[in-house]
Parts: C-alpha cells; sequence; structure tokens
C-alpha cells in the first residue's frame, strides 16, 4: 500500500506540474507580449543604425503588429459576449419551459376542479355523470322520448332526412383518363382554376393510393381550391375544417359530450362523417391549413383507423355508453368511419406552423404544387354524379391490371439499399404498399411507370433527406444522382435530380 501511495503522489505530482507549467507559459506569454520596456530596448539598440527609409518600414511593422493584436482582442471580445448572450437565452429558455410545465399543472388541475363541478351540479340534478336521462326516467316513460333526451341533435336530422332514402346507381362508365379530363375541363370552364394534366393524374392516383392527401406549396398557387374543385365536380362540397392552433385532440374535428348539457356538441366533420354512411357517393374534408397545429395530436386516432387494411374496423368511439335515442348509425357509442371520405390537408411551411412529422407524411400522398395555372381553353364540362363503389373498383381494376413491373421493383430495392448505405435513410413496407397503389392508377390515368415512380421516391422518400444536415451530405449527391441516372436511364427520374439539386443550392 505504501508502494501505491507513493506511485499516485508521484502520478498526480506529473499532471498538476504539467497544468501549472501551461498557466505559468500563457502568463509569462501575455507580460511578454505587453513587455513594453522590452520593446523600448529593442529600438535603442538599432535606432543609430536605421536610415530613414528603415525608420518607415519599423512603423509600419509596429502598425502591422498593433493591428493584429487588436484585431485579436477584438475576437476575443465578440466570442465572450456570443458566449454570454447564447448562455442568457439558454436560461431565458430554461425558464420559459419552467414556466410552461407550471402553466400546464395549473391548466390540469383547473380542468380536474371543473369536473368536480359539473359532477356537482349534474348530481344536483338528480343524474349520475355516465347516466342518461332516459334509464332516470324508468321503464314507463320509454314510448314518451322528448327532444330533451336527445344528445346528437343534429345526427338525429339526418337520420329523419334519410328515412326513406334508397342508394342510387348512376350508371358510370368513364375511365380513369376520361375522369381526369373532365375534372381539369370543370374545374378550368366552370371555376376559372387551371391544372397542368400531370397534376390531375399526380391527384387520382394519390386518391387511390391512401385516404390522407397533403396539398403543400407557396400561397397562391390553388392549394385549397383543387379539394375545393374536386368537391364541386362530384356534386357534393367539400366540408371545409380550418384547423386552429389549439387543436389538441380529437375532440376538436368530431366533436365533445357535455357531461352537464347530455348533449353531444357535433362538429360539420361529425355531421359530413356520418351523412356519407347513408351513400355510395365520394365526400371529401378539407383540413385547411393542417399544420397550423400538431397533426399528430388531432389526427392521431384517425391515422391509425386509416390504416387498418380491414374497412369493418374502421370505428371511432364518440361516446362511452349507448342511449336508446342515439343516431340509428352509432352503434354502441361507436360510428363506424366511411371508406367513401378522403382528407385532404393544406400546408403552408412558414414560422407560424409546426414541421410535419415522419409519422403522418408516411401515412398520407403529399403533392407540391407550386406553380401558377397556365389558362386554356377548356371543354365546357358538368358537374357529375359519382357512385364511390364505381371509382373505388377503377383503382382497383387499375392496380391488378398495371402492377410495378418486377424490373422496376428490383431497381427500386437496389435504391433503397444504395440510399441506407450512403444516407442512412430507409422507407418501410407502408411507403411500399402506397407505392405499388399510386404507380399502376398514374399509369392508368396516361402516365408512365418510370414517371410514377420517380414522382412518388421524390415526394415520399427523398423529403427524409431534409431530416438530415444537408451541408454534411453534399458531397454525395452528385454520386446519387449519378447512380440514378445509371439504374433508371439518363434523366429519367427528373423529380428526384431537379429536387435533389435544389438541396445541392440550399446546403
Amino acid at each position: 500500500m505504501e508502494t501505491f501511495t507513493r506511485f499516485l503522489y508521484a502520478f498526480l505530482s506529473q499532471i498538476f506540474l504539467g497544468i501549472s507549467s501551461m498557466l505559468d507559459g500563457f502568463t509569462t506569454g501575455i507580460k511578454q507580449l505587453f513587455d513594453m520596456e522590452s520593446y523600448k530596448i529593442i529600438l535603442n539598440t538599432y535606432k543609430s543604425d536605421l536610415s530613414m527609409p528603415e525608420w518607415i518600414l519599423v512603423f509600419i511593422a509596429i502598425l502591422f503588429v498593433l493591428i493584429i493584436v487588436a484585431l485579436i482582442i477584438f475576437l476575443i471580445y465578440l466570442l465572450i459576449r456570443k458566449y454570454l448572450k447564447f448562455r442568457k437565452k439558454v436560461i431565458q429558455q430554461d425558464e420559459l419551459l419552467d414556466e410552461i410545465a407550471n402553466l400546464n399543472e395549473k391548466v390540469e388541475t383547473m380542468a380536474k376542479e371543473r369536473e368536480e363541478i359539473l359532477s356537482m351540479k349534474v348530481s344536483q340534478l338528480g343524474l349520475k355523470p355516465n347516466e342518461s336521462p332516459t334509464e332516470e326516467l324508468g321503464q314507463e316513460d320509454e314510448g314518451d322520448t322528448i327532444n330533451s333526451d336527445i344528445r346528437f341533435s343534429k345526427l338525429d336530422q339526418i337520420d329523419k332526412e334519410f328515412e326513406n332514402y334508397e342508394t342510387e346507381n348512376y350508371g358510370n362508365s368513364f375511365d380513369l383518363p376520361k375522369l381526369c379530363d373532365d375534372f381539369r375541363n370543370f374545374a378550368a370552364s366552370r371555376l376559372r382554376l387551371y391544372y397542368k394534366p400531370e397534376m390531375i393524374c399526380v391527384f387520382i392516383s394519390a386518391l387511390a393510393s391512401t385516404k390522407l392527401v397533403i396539398l403543400q406549396g407557396i400561397s397562391g398557387t390553388g392549394k385549397t381550391s383543387l379539394a375545393y374543385a374536386w368537391g364541386k365536380f362530384l356534386k357534393h362540397s367539400s366540408c371545409v375544417a380550418s384547423v386552429q392552433p389549439s387543436w389538441r385532440d380529437r375532440t376538436d374535428m368530431f366533436g365533445y359530450f357535455n357531461e352537464f348539457t347530455k348533449k353531444f356538441n357535433e362538429t360539420e366533420m361529425l355531421k359530413e362523417m356520418y351523412k356519407a354512411g347513408y351513400c355510395d357517393e365520394v365526400f371529401t374534408v378539407i383540413l385547411d391549413e393542417m399544420n397550423l397545429s400538431r397533426v399528430e395530436y388531432y389526427f392521431a386516432e384517425m391515422l391509425s383507423i386509416l390504416e387498418m387494411p380491414n374497412r369493418d374496423e374502421w370505428v371511432i368511439e364518440l361516446v362511452p355508453n349507448s342511449w336508446k335515442t342515439d343516431p340509428k348509425r352509432i352503434i354502441e357509442g361507436k360510428l363506424k368511419v366511411p371508406a367513401n371520405m378522403w382528407y385532404i390537408g393544406t400546408i403552408n411551411n412558414d414560422d407560424s406552423t409546426f414541421a410535419v412529422t415522419d409519422k403522418v407524411y408516411d401515412r398520407a400522398m403529399p403533392i407540391d404544387i407550386n406553380d401558377k395555372g397556365v389558362p386554356f381553353d377548356p371543354i365546357p364540362t358538368d358537374a357529375q354524379d359519382i357512385n364511390f363503389s364505381y371509382l373505388d373498383n377503377l383503382f382497383k381494376t387499375a392496380i391488378q391490371e398495371n402492377p410495378i413491373s418486377q424490373e422496376t421493383l428490383d431497381k427500386i430495392e437496389e435504391m433503397d439499399n444504395y440510399v441506407i448505405q450512403h444516407f442512412r435513410i430507409a422507407f418501410g413496407n407502408r411507403i411500399v404498399a402506397h407505392m405499388k397503389k399510386f404507380v399502376p392508377v398514374f399509369v392508368a390515368c396516361g402516365g408512365t411507370e418510370t414517371d410514377g415512380v420517380d414522382y412518388f421516391i421524390a415526394k415520399k422518400i427523398l423529403r427524409k433527406f431534409e431530416q438530415l444536415n444537408i451541408a454534411y451530405i453534399k458531397d454525395e449527391i452528385d454520386p446519387y444522382i449519378d447512380f440514378l441516372d445509371k439504374t433508371f436511364g439518363k434523366n429519367k427520374m427528373k423529380e428526384c435530380i431537379e429536387y435533389l439539386l435544389r438541396l445541392k443550392k440550399i446546403a
């Protein structure tokens, strides 16, 4: 033990002597740098031998050294100032986070107090918080239902409107290219909205691949107008749900049950969903400015439901119990999400919005609209009655008749391996499943397989590059473009290459 103690003493002494020497050397260097007496001695030593031109050079040298020293001091000052500002910002952020946490705790406390107050008021009325008025009235009053016992008043009205409704077969006979042409001509001739044929083809293909379509791009290019025109074309005006920054959960979309009034506050979106369940027609909900709030908060449940392969499992729970006066299509408090409804969100990417996460993008089909429509002379076209079952069958037939070729699938797999190796990014089975729906319908609408794959990869896969440090991957972009040209053909992947070059510019 005595030997170890001597070793430890010698070992630590060496370390501290090194640190001390470093500090002494730094101090000695500072002293020597500003030792004016030494400079005076040097000048006195050489001043008698210096000529006039040499004196000029001496003053220039001294001035140059002084400038360098001043710059060094100024840089040190800037670094210290920047550090202090950064430190101040961090402290302010910590304080803001603490304040937000305290406010959240207060909100939770107030919410609990509110629920307790409402429960007390309900109890004073002779009801239990989860008990319906009809249960309190007793069995003898079952046949004497009054309006106060109806908690879904708007949905109940829809039941009455559709009491004798019979699904109508419109006898549709169009194909997908005809649908694209008719929709484009309708938007131009009736609404003065002009879209390129490629954009309409992409939009119809997106509807075939997923129930959630995201239209994104700069303001004023017709994102909301495209979804609006689609509703008008189908003779069912799109239900516009203007997303608010306060949206936090699904109740902002569907409504909520008020324990005090015993009424369900129904939203227009819920009404539209309920009505769609009666019909064999196409319905559309526009989630306008959908990223003003976090999409994965208020739309989380719908994202999960719409991913289920069995449409019979598309069910949302509105209330935890069942009343005898509930609408016909609400069974045990649950409503089936209609398969004939699409959700089209619009996005503006600016400082006032939230970034849309991968969870949302992976389940949606994003479409970029960054170009203003060029006016053309359309064929006057009227709105059409279209059966959802017919349109859905067109999509299924296109997917069966135009599957992605095995050669293209092999190229996609090769590209996936390249992206994993060079960019550490991979795409899962969900994205591949979407591609196997999108591309065949794109081909059926009049496009080519390569163009469909190109657009899909650019919007669904390369978009993930934005998560990376662009400066870090800049040198990998040109080799990746060469790989795309070699694998798919020279300049065949135009959308991908255009996107990659845009990334390279901002790196």
